[in-house]
């Protein structure tokens, strides 16, 4: 099956009715997509009531991409909240079992950031990941492009296969090394993960200011772009049963309706969905 959608669900408003209040909108957005990421797990490991109250607000079809804790991927500089690595990754884990037992779990994503780079210590670190998550079908992203040099890239995937990493496919732009090529690669036979985040290639590679996120997520992609990736997914598609897409260039608000226009190219029309809400007024 291809599931598509979007990163996070709060600010989408093309989706929601007026006055929508912000613990109502996962409710409505099951009602357009089958599948989300979340994203607030990577800045605090949540609740298990956030959760609860996330799987019985969605459909039973619908499905979870969970970003995973910041500090389990190295992004978070400064003190951890946690006595031992063992301790966060217990708790995180903990924190995903609602979505678990409910079936709505469809990965955990370790996306890594651009100083991750193909050393043995890093693959080590990798490993120990994998241990601590045995059980739970994780996806890999790298954000560094040593990874996919021409020494590496085979070994790469090959260790992401042995390992059991689900790989996270990339549509990104190409500037530099804090940048990862797309490579059509299926290292999982159950789930392959995309993750467009748009090719605005000027504002990638720009130092971190304010609204450094805001700027770099600001793309919408045309029609021949979302063509060029039906061709992309259907050719994935003879080597791995579920694909997860998901559109990460919601700066402008052009997530959900490139997310929409892929779904319409690729002919897909969901059941199962939540019921639209009708904005009477």
């Amino acid at each position: 099956m291809i599931y598509i959608g979007v990163t996070g669900w709060g600010d989408h408003d093309t989706l929601y009715r007026k006055g929508i209040v912000a613990k109502d909108k996962l409710q409505e957005y099951s009602a357009h997509f089958p599948t989300v990421e979340v994203d607030t797990s990577f800045y605090a490991i949540q609740p298990e009531r956030n959760i609860e109250k996330w799987v019985c607000d969605t459909p039973s079809g619908f499905r979870f991409v969970v970003k995973a804790y910041q500090g389990m991927t190295g992004h978070q500089r400064g003190d951890i909240p946690f006595a031992t690595k063992e301790e966060m990754f217990k708790a995180f884990i903990l924190s995903l079992d609602p979505c678990i037992k409910s079936g709505k779990l469809a990965m955990v994503l370790f996306q890594f950031p651009p100083w991750f780079d193909c050393t043995k210590e890093n693959v080590a670190y990798l490993r120990y990941c994998r241990e601590r998550m045995a059980g739970i079908p994780i996806a890999l992203e790298f954000r560094n492009q040593s990874w996919f040099y021409p020494q590496y890239k085979n070994r790469t995937l090959q260790f992401m296969e042995e390992e059991g990493w689900i790989h996270s496919i990339c549509d990104e732009p190409q500037a530099g090394l804090g940048s990862i090529p797309t490579v059509l690669h299926a290292t999982n036979k159950e789930k392959t993960l995309v993750r467009l985040h748009g090719r605005n290639v000027g504002a990638w590679m720009q130092p971190n200011g304010k609204n450094w996120r805001e700027v770099r997520y600001l793309y919408r992609y045309n029609e021949m772009e979302l063509l060029e990736w039906k061709k992309y997914i259907l050719k994935l598609q003879e080597s791995t049963k579920d694909i997860y897409i998901l559109f990460n260039n919601n700066s402008g608000g052009d997530a959900a309706e490139n997310a929409k226009q892929l779904i319409e190219k690729m002919q897909i029309e969901y059941t199962g969905l939540a019921a639209r809400q009708l904005d009477l007024f």
